[in-house]
């Protein structure tokens, strides 16, 4: 039984992790080094993340900043920028590559915020599939009488306060994001 709950736990909070992970991906305006995390550059003929090829800054609030270790990687990390679903064109300069983030609109603001909610949304149903799972194992192992109904009982109510807590969780997590995007 306390297999199970652990399990349950993992998977809550991994469903927890990848949806602050996809919350970090959502530009709010202001420049944010994350954003780069997905970004491969080919380096000679092997695709690297960008922070190893260069030193991310930000210098001004909707400015990053990309100083590439070698010269010769400027038209690679443009050419990876470009290719990427930032929706940003790369300035280039000759020595560093500059990203500057328009400032968004009310209307734009707005459907990211109908975005974070559905992604929040999702991660409950995730969160609560998970819970639905363990309870039928619970229910399995009661059956082949590895358990008593007492201790699939306890074991539920567990599963049910875990779960009251990263439910609690995705929503702070969500007001959060939604009060950031807002924040002009």
């Amino acid at each position: 039984m306390k297999e199970v709950i652990k399990k349950c736990e993992e998977k809550m909070t991994k469903t927890c992790e990848n949806l602050d992970g996809e919350f970090s991906n959502i530009r709010a305006g202001r420049a944010n080094p994350n954003l780069l995390n997905r970004i491969m550059v080919e380096y000679y003929g092997t695709p690297t993340p960008m922070q190893q090829v260069g030193n991310i800054s930000v210098p001004e609030p909707r400015i990053i900043q990309i100083n590439p270790w070698e010269k010769s990687l400027l038209k690679a990390i443009e050419k990876a920028i470009l290719a990427s679903d930032l929706g940003i064109t790369p300035t280039n300069d000759g020595t560093s590559i500059r990203l500057v983030f328009p400032e968004l609109t009310e209307e734009r603001r707005k459907e990211l915020v109908k975005d974070i909610k559905k992604k929040g949304e999702a991660a409950k149903v995730a969160v609560r599939n998970v819970r639905r799972d363990a309870n039928d194992t619970l229910k399995k192992m009661e059956k082949s009488t590895d358990i008593t109904e007492d201790e699939r009982k306890e074991g539920e109510e567990k599963i049910q306060k875990m779960t009251d807590k990263y439910v609690a969780k995705i929503d702070k997590s969500v007001e959060n994001k939604s009060k950031e995007i807002m924040t002009v």
